[in-house]
């Protein structure tokens, strides 16, 4: 999921100047084969491309939208290919067209987002700022330098009606496949899922929704049309003959491109957020960044596969692993959406919530994600977290305040150390970077992120140094009225290097 689109140049070069050197040395009697000599490593390398999507911010009149972008320093950049085919380094996000679909725009004349800042030196952020209601996404590339590692992030704030809230999103890169548990057709609840097209050619998705009895009938049986290089919003009421369902699995494939795919969910009275996708379906799962705070917890899940899922349920706290009081396990029947409210489930501690199946012998992959409640009244805001994978190499997320800004790291097995980067601000600064330590079994909880002297937003960078697997996800809470308004981003590595396969000349494959 959410896999970094890589360019084939680095891979067809590679691979052309090692055949045309072994086409120029060859020697004029095959190699007797009893000499050949073992297959050298792959080579892994800086990606030269990067493409990322973001979805249409908001449809109020009253939105204020910081679009942020960066790359972090650090990675070697390609060599310039002999022939002149190297990428230049460059990142560029461009608008993407609005077009209709089902619960679209209705045909309506629509605003086009200010020309967002391109990046032009890693390890410094830009951002621009965009008011009112903008109702077309972003598709954005990053060649040669620019490239590894580049992150984009959309924050929207909505200060007042139905939709008011803090809405934040990774913009993720095209993909062909994925899952958003927590999903709702409720009365109240307005949940749109945002499809947007990078390529020149038409792209054709399906959405399937999974209720608690299976998979649901839908009124788009042909699949969704994306026009290329525009955004298409679905609105999933609509879709659904059998009426409003409050707990729903939303599965988006395509049957010809790719897409960028996000769910961006309101409800009156709650407040509204986006839904980023789920990590790949998996027997065991961590849902990082429960804040301290929160006041209502649901965790929404389903087995995608044709086996059962019996799931337990685990919260890792600053202290260590415990089983919730609220609930121990869940049973996930097969295809079918399983759910459970887990109230007073942090008691004032911010935590990940780690699911493993209740029996070791039977690894079930699931999907999961929990909506998170913080406030109480009419002062209650709502932000999603997925399921999502460990940092392997390295993971950023951009648009970091120097007040409201929490990063959580869980090391839900093996202890772990991991390099802690700020960044630079938008308007100034100096980097800061520090080793922190997260103890077997717990979560760790940084609030004084900031560097010094830094000015607008900054960007936070997690790379893993030693021990076992690190969880991350990045709080930023915005007080507007007395109302937490909130929005979690989960860390998800950034892929900015690629296994290159080294060739080697072995012409007894051309031997009958």
């Amino acid at each position: 999921m959410k896999r970094t689109t890589l360019s084939l140049i680095a891979v067809a070069t590679a691979l052309a100047a090692v055949t045309g050197f072994a086409a120029l040395t060859a020697p004029g009697e095959p190699a007797a084969a009893t000499t050949a000599t073992p297959a050298p490593q792959a080579a892994r390398l800086p990606v030269e491309r990067t493409s990322l999507l973001c979805p249409a911010p908001s449809g109020s009149e009253i939105a204020e939208t910081l679009t942020t972008s960066y790359t972090p320093p650090g990675t070697t950049a390609p060599a310039p290919a002999g022939d002149g085919t190297a990428a230049k380094p460059g990142a560029v996000l461009a608008v993407a067209g609005n077009s209709d679909a089902a619960g679209g725009t209705g045909g309506k004349k629509t605003k086009a987002p200010k020309a967002p800042a391109t990046v032009t030196t890693p390890g410094k952020p830009v951002a621009t700022e965009t008011d009112g209601a903008v109702t077309h996404g972003l598709t954005g590339t990053a060649t040669g330098t620019l490239a590894p590692g580049w992150t984009v992030q959309q924050t929207t704030l909505v200060p007042a009606g139905a939709a008011r809230g803090l809405l934040g999103v990774t913009c993720s890169a095209p993909d062909t496949d994925f899952w958003f548990p927590a999903a709702s057709t409720a009365k109240g609840r307005s949940d749109y899922i945002h499809l947007t097209n990078p390529d020149d050619t038409l792209a054709v998705a399906d959405i399937e929704l999974y209720g608690p009895e299976g998979r649901l009938k839908t009124s788009i049986p042909e699949g969704v049309q994306v026009p290329p290089r525009s955004t298409v919003p679905v609105l999933l009421g609509p879709l659904l003959a059998e009426g409003a369902q409050e707990n729903l699995t939303a599965h988006v494939t395509t049957r010809t491109g790719r897409v960028g795919a996000v769910l961006g969910s309101a409800t009156d009275g709650l407040g509204s957020d986006w839904l980023a996708a789920s990590a790949d379906p998996a027997a065991r799962v961590l849902l990082p960044g429960i804040p301290a705070d929160a006041t209502g917890v649901r965790l929404v899940a389903l087995a995608p596969g044709d086996s059962d899922a019996d799931l337990k349920i685990q919260l890792v706290t600053t202290n260590g692993t415990i089983v919730p009081a609220a609930a121990e396990s869940l049973h996930v029947k097969a295809g079918m959406t399983a759910s459970v409210d887990l109230p007073d489930l942090t008691r004032g501690a911010a935590a990940s919530l780690l699911l493993t199946p209740t029996d070791p012998k039977k690894q079930v992959p699931v999907v999961a994600a929990l909506r998170v409640v913080r406030g109480k009244g009419s002062d209650q805001e709502v932000a999603f977290i997925p399921a999502t994978a460990p940092v392997t190499a390295r993971a950023t997320v951009a648009d970091n305040r120097a007040k409201g800004t929490a990063l959580a790291l869980t090391a839900a097995g093996e202890a772990a150390q991991v390099k802690v980067t700020a960044s630079a601000g938008t308007e100034g600064g100096t980097p800061a970077t520090r080793t922190v330590t997260v103890k077997a079994g717990t979560t760790t909880v940084l609030t004084d992120l900031a560097p010094k002297g830094v000015k607008g937003s900054y960007a936070v960078t997690v790379e893993p140094v030693s021990g076992g697997p690190v969880h991350a996800a990045r709080t930023l809470t915005v007080t507007e009225d007395g109302v937490p308004m909130f929005t979690v981003q989960t860390l998800v590595d950034d892929r900015g290097t690629v296994q290159v396969p080294t060739a080697r000349q072995d012409l007894t494959v051309l031997d009958d």
